[in-house]
């Protein structure tokens, strides 16, 4: 054989003679001594395998020939290890399985293979293949991971991997070389615990001293390098505390703990000034509240403090409107609070939607029914609820035509005398009385005249409906006051004078508002509830008219309150139920009593009304810019479409006019063409002008 092993358990030269001739592995209480030349690695497998009794499953791409020499004897555990040592050198590893079985694969291939899997405190011993999941605390794996695969067999059957979301790394290796990047691992996580120094400070501001030493910290690294920048201590400022929170290496933080210390003195000036420019709040009211605020600090300053310690907290602040800044001049500690109320007064406020439904119904329903006597003998019976027959019968003779008889009128005297025949004249009635009269009429009117006698009959049913519905809403900012106005200002004489002469008259005039009006201030409590102070108003003329301004009689319906309702949700503020029944009776004593007969000596009038009104609240809370995108596009959009039917309507005996509509919401700008677009447009259009003229 080409082969040559030894084997053996005592430094015997002729034990090792025979072992060169036969090649036969032998083992003297589990005590082994090999060594092989030229030997083909599936021979060298089967020779271990059967020394420790184990089935070995080779790959079949595993092949080559090795040469190992041992002057040292081995136990099974220490030839077991000389076994996957050599199995590394020449590129091959050992997987171990159930019911001691060992399959022989590729390095790279092991990485995927069942290969045991080991914890944080657990270690694996030689070359055998393991992978090893190790938590780091103190750097992130996401840092960590690319230097240690600097360091590791990656093309071999080593790997690496990071899970950011639990700052482990996972290592797949032989059990050597993963204790060894995990012994690193430990190292630099050490390294990583950093301890926190937190320096109270008296006198400085924390955010301007941290502002301070990093620039400090900055200019002095210069160009050392990205090595030097992570020994760079880390300062942070707590402004609640006014602290200075220092960590990173010791030394380093140590440095800065010192510099802060020496930098938190007492300020030798009293010109401590900084300007603040708001964001959303009004540099005007935030000014006198920090003015009072600032005097406060002053007042608090005990008794013990001298005068001018106290004289130190004073602290000038002034208002730039154009800007909306605070020009603030105080000492640090004083310039501190302020600076805390201001973070939490300057911040956006939430908007609030109010709509005020506004629903009125009334009807009414009557009915007149009378009767009226008449005699040329001078009897009248007259009711006053219509049109009276004396009125009807003076107005009938004044609309009648008579005619004036022929006659003689003589003038002069003696033989002078001229006498004048007159032909007979007509005059023709005045309708204009009756008119007057008639137009008084409702219902129905009949008339009736026999002899001496006339009788008048009039009657009359009424009924009125009215649905009245307005939907005002208004938008503005948490405790806010917001007014709105819906109508008319309709001119109220209120005096009037006049000279002796008429010289100089006048009159006095006052215009009052009347319409939908609704004032309100909300503010939103916690949570999602609303708090209203609510003004609602509904005017208007009743009687008269706008234009003379003369004894106008105005209708008024108002509500004032103050409720509680959540966002989104609808409360009822204010209802009114009002019924009127009314019956009147006019007769002529003893002959309207009798029973039938007596309705022709009374007049009789029955009406009722009823109207209801109702008044809802609904408040929108609008607390980013989102949702008042949604409600604002939704009402324009609901007005675009009311245009849009209007325009597909269109304008009677206008059938070519546009009615103007609102442009559609989110519209794309519209670019010019290019040059380019231009150029070929024009050339476009030259070929279509030669094809035309060929």
């Amino acid at each position: 054989m080409s082969a040559r092993q030894f084997i053996t358990t005592q430094p015997c030269a002729a034990l090792l003679l025979l072992a060169s001739l036969f090649a036969v592995p032998q083992a003297i209480a589990n005590q082994y001594s090999a060594s092989f030349k030229g030997t083909d690695i599936n021979e060298f497998i089967n020779t271990v395998g059967r020394s420790l009794n184990k089935t070995i499953i080779i790959e079949p791409n595993v092949r080559g020939k090795i040469n190992v020499r041992s002057y040292e004897t081995f136990n099974d555990e220490q030839y077991y290890q000389f076994f996957l040592s050599v199995l590394e050198v020449y590129g091959y590893a050992i997987v171990e399985m159930d019911n001691n079985i060992l399959k022989v694969i590729k390095d790279k291939d092991a990485k995927a293979a069942a290969i045991p899997v080991i914890g944080a405190n657990e270690t694996g011993f030689g070359d055998e293949m393991v992978t090893r999941i190790v938590p780091v605390y103190n750097v992130p794996v996401r840092e960590l991971t690319p230097i240690l695969r600097q360091l590791n067999d990656n093309s071999g059957g080593g790997n690496i991997v990071a899970h950011d979301a639990s700052n482990v790394i996972m290592l797949t290796g032989r059990a050597a070389r993963v204790n060894r990047i995990v012994e690193m691992i430990r190292r630099v996580d050490k390294q990583g615990d950093q301890e926190v120094a937190v320096v109270k400070l008296k006198f400085a501001s924390a955010p301007e001293l941290v502002r301070i030493i990093e620039q400090i910290i900055s200019n002095s690294a210069g160009s050392k390098g990205k090595s030097t920048n992570q020994l760079r201590p880390k300062l942070v400022a707590d402004e609640r505390t006014n602290s200075v929170v220092v960590s990173g290496e010791k030394r380093a933080r140590d440095r800065a703990v010192n510099l802060v210390k020496r930098l938190d003195n007492e300020q030798e000036s009293s010109g401590n000034t900084k300007v603040v420019r708001l964001k959303y709040a009004q540099a005007k009211e935030v000014a006198q509240v920090l003015t009072g605020v600032a005097d406060s600090i002053k007042k608090g300053v005990t008794a013990s403090k001298t005068k001018s310690a106290s004289n130190r907290r004073d602290a000038n602040i002034q208002a730039h409107e154009d800007t909306n800044s605070l020009v603030i001049t105080a000492q640090p500690d004083v310039m501190r609070s302020l600076e805390g109320v201001i973070r939490q007064l300057d911040f956006r406020r939430a908007q609030i939607n109010v709509e005020a439904i506004i629903v009125e119904v009334s009807e009414g329903d009557g009915i007149d029914l009378g009767v009226q006597w008449a005699s040329a003998d001078g009897g009248v019976i007259q009711f006053g609820d219509g049109a009276s027959i004396s009125g009807i019968a003076a107005a009938a003779q004044s609309a009648r035509e008579f005619t004036t008889e022929a006659s003689q009128t003589t003038t002069g005297a003696g033989d002078n005398q001229v006498t004048t025949e007159n032909p007979d004249i007509i005059t023709r009635g005045d309708y204009t009385a009756l008119g007057q009269v008639l137009g008084s009429v409702n219902g129905a009117l009949a008339g009736l005249v026999s002899g001496n006698w006339g009788a008048v009959i009039q009657a009359v049913s009424a009924a009125s409906t009215s649905n009245i519905l307005a939907t005002p809403n208004i938008t503005t900012l948490d405790n806010q006051e917001a007014e709105f106005v819906v109508g008319e200002e309709v001119p109220v004489i209120t005096g009037s004078a006049a000279s002796n002469n008429n010289s100089n008259p006048f009159q006095t005039i006052e215009r009052k508002e009347v319409g939908i009006k609704l004032k309100v201030t909300p503010q939103i409590n916690e949570g999602n509830a609303v708090q209203l102070k609510i003004e609602q108003e509904v005017s208007g003329v009743k009687g008269g008219t706008a234009g003379t301004a003369v004894d106008v009689i105005f209708s008024k319906r108002s509500v004032t309150t103050n409720v509680m309702v959540d966002d989104g949700q609808i409360v009822v503020i204010g209802g009114l139920i009002d019924e009127d029944v009314q019956e009147t009776e006019s007769k002529v004593p003893l002959l309207g009593d009798i029973p039938v007969l007596g309705h022709l000596f009374r007049s009789t009038k029955s009406s009722t009304s009823k109207r209801n009104l109702m008044i809802f609240i609904k408040p929108t809370i609008l607390r980013d810019a989102a949702t008042m995108h949604n409600l604002s596009s939704s009402k324009y959009n609901y007005i675009r479409a009311v245009q849009l039917e209007q325009q597909d309507d269109g304008i009677s005996l206008m059938p070519l006019t546009d009615q103007p509509v609102l442009d559609k919401l989110g519209n794309e700008i519209e670019l010019p063409k290019s040059l380019k677009q231009y150029i070929d447009d024009h050339k476009e259009q030259q070929t279509n002008e030669e094809s035309a003229n060929d």
